[in-house]
C-alpha cells in the first residue's frame, strides 16, 4: 500500500496552547481499503436483562509467556462485568460487576480495560488487568494468574480506594465517572500508572497503582488535564462539537506507547491527541476527525444532533467517533498506531515514530468471512499483539469489539430483535499482508 508523505501545516487554538498538526494528505474511502476477514469471534452479547446486561466494549490480550498457545484476551462487558476468553474465542471465566452500594445507585459498569506486566504488589511482581469501573468511578484491579483451579484472574482492588473523580455517592450516580483507560509503567522509576478519562467531560488523570497490605492495589492521583472543549477554526469562528445540553467531548479510547512514554487520546468528536504520559507539556491533535468544524443542533425530542453545512475543516481518514487506540510495536522500534474510525467501519494506521509526526499509513476493513463470521461495524475497543501466539497465531493478533454483531435474534416480543455485540480475533499476519505494514 502506497504511503502517502507529504508537507505538514500547523495552526495554534485560540487558547495558543495547543498545537494541532493538519496533514495533507489525499482521502481515501472506505471502499478503496482493503479487507481482511476475522479468523474467529465470541459468542454474542446482550444488552438486556436476558442477556445480563453485557455489551461488549473493550479487550486486551495477556501473553502466556511460558506457553503463548494459551494466552489470553481479557475484555469488558459493561454491567457484565469482565468476560475471559482463550484463542478458540472460548470463554475461560467469566465475573461479575459489583452490585449497587443501595438499590437507586448505579451498578458496576466495566468500561475499557489494559494490563501491567510484573506490577509491584506486597505479595510480589505480578499481571494484571486494570479496569475502570464506570458505574463506581473505580479502578479495579485483577491478579492474571493462568494456573489458579477457579479461573485467571482474581479481584485484588483496595476495598478503601477512593473514586476517581466523584465526590460522593451522588456524584457517581450522575455517571460523569472513569471512563477510558490506558495503563503506563515508567521506564526510569519501574513505577506504575493508570490514565484515566472522565465520562462527558474533557478531564484526563494520571493515577499512580499503589501496592497496599495483602497484595492489594489502590492508586494515587498524580494530576490532572483538561484536554479543549472549543476550537478556533481557520476562518475565525469558535466551534465546539454538537452534543447534549451540559456534556463536554470526551475522550474514551487511550493507549500508550511504552517505548516514549507517549499517550494517545481519542476525543470521540474531535480527533486524536499526542500528549506526555505523564500529562506535562502541550497536547498535540495529530488528526482530526472528517466532522471537526461541523455545528449542529441538538435536539431534545430526538435527543440527536442536526448537522449543518460542512465548512471543509476537518481530517480525511477518521469518522467519528474515533475509538479504539491501540500500539503495534515492531522489535527495531518502528510499528503503528491504529484507531477505529467508528463512523465508517475502518481501521487506520498512523506511523508510530513521534518526529515522523504520526503521519497516516493506510487503514483496513474487517469484511465478512461467512454467513455466520460477519463483519466488524461500529467498534469500540482494540488491542493488539505483535507476537507469536502459538500456532493459533503464529504472527501474532488483532481483537476488535463489533458494535452490530449477525445474524441477529428476535426478542421473542413484538416481533423486534435483540442488539447483539461481540468480539473478532483477526490473524495479524493478514492485516499487514493486506496493507503492506
Amino acid at each position: 500500500m502506497t504511503s502517502f508523505r507529504t508537507p505538514r501545516r500547523a495552526a495554534l487554538l485560540a487558547s495558543g496552547t495547543v498545537l494541532i498538526t493538519l496533514l495533507a494528505v489525499p482521502s481515501v474511502g472506505a471502499a478503496d481499503l482493503p479487507v481482511v476477514t476475522a479468523a474467529g469471534e465470541t459468542a454474542a452479547l446482550y444488552d438486556d436483562e436476558a442477556g445480563g446486561n453485557s455489551d461488549a466494549d473493550d479487550p486486551a490480550i495477556w501473553r502466556n509467556a511460558a506457553d503463548p498457545g494459551r494466552s489470553l484476551v481479557i475484555a469488558t462487558v459493561k454491567e457484565g462485568g469482565l468476560r475471559v476468553y482463550d484463542l478458540d474465542a472460548r470463554p475461560v471465566q467469566s465475573l461479575p460487576a459489583p452490585r449497587p452500594p443501595a438499590e437507586d445507585d448505579a451498578p458496576g459498569r466495566f468500561n475499557n480495560v489494559d494490563l501491567v506486566s510484573g506490577l509491584r504488589t506486597t505479595s510480589g511482581p505480578a499481571d494484571v488487568a486494570v479496569v475502570t469501573d464506570r458505574g463506581n468511578d473505580r479502578l479495579r484491579v485483577y491478579r492474571i494468574d493462568p494456573s489458579r483451579p477457579g479461573g485467571p484472574l482474581t479481584d485484588i482492588t483496595d476495598p478503601a480506594a477512593a473514586a476517581v473523580f466523584s465526590v460522593g455517592q451522588a456524584e457517581i450516580n450522575d455517571q460523569r465517572t472513569a471512563y477510558g483507560l490506558a495503563t503506563w509503567k515508567d521506564r526510569a522509576t519501574g513505577r506504575s500508572y493508570a490514565l484515566v478519562s472522565r465520562r462527558e467531560r474533557t478531564r484526563l488523570a494520571l493515577l499512580e497503582l499503589v501496592p497496599t497490605a495483602g497484595g492489594r492495589v489502590g492508586h494515587r492521583t498524580v494530576r490532572t488535564l483538561d484536554l479543549p472543549s472549543s476550537f478556533r477554526l481557520p476562518d475565525s469562528t469558535t466551534w465546539s462539537p454538537c452534543a447534549e445540553p451540559g456534556e463536554l467531548p470526551q475522550a474514551e479510547g487511550m493507549t500508550v506507547d511504552p517505548a516514549t512514554g507517549t499517550l494517545y487520546a481519542g476525543q470521540e468528536d474531535v480527533g486524536i491527541w499526542r500528549l506526555r504520559a505523564d500529562l506535562t507539556g502541550r497536547p498535540v491533535l495529530v488528526d482530526k476527525v472528517r466532522e471537526y468544524g461541523v455545528p449542529g443542533t441538538y435536539d431534545d425530542e430526538t435527543e440527536e444532533c442536526t448537522p449543518g453545512a460542512d465548512p471543509g475543516f476537518g481530517g480525511r481518514h477518521l469518522s467519528a467517533d474515533v475509538e479504539g487506540l491501540t500500539i503495534l510495536q515492531e522489535p527495531d522500534g518502528d510499528g503503528h498506531l491504529l484507531a477505529s474510525s467508528q463512523g465508517d467501519n475502518t481501521f487506520v494506521l498512523y506511523d508510530r515514530e513521534v518526529g515522523e509526526a504520526n503521519e497516516y499509513e493506510g487503514g483496513f476493513r474487517i469484511g465478512a468471512a461467512s454467513d455466520t463470521l460477519d463483519s466488524v461495524e461500529e467498534c469500540d475497543g482494540a488491542a493488539v499483539l505483535n507476537a507469536p501466539l502459538g500456532r493459533r497465531y503464529p504472527r501474532g493478533l488483532l481483537v476488535v469489539q463489533d458494535g452490530r454483531e449477525t445474524p441477529e435474534v428476535p426478542d421473542g416480543a413484538g416481533g423486534g430483535t435483540r442488539t447483539a455485540t461481540g468480539f473478532k480475533f483477526v490473524d495479524l499476519g493478514e492485516v499487514r499482508d493486506a496493507t503492506g505494514r
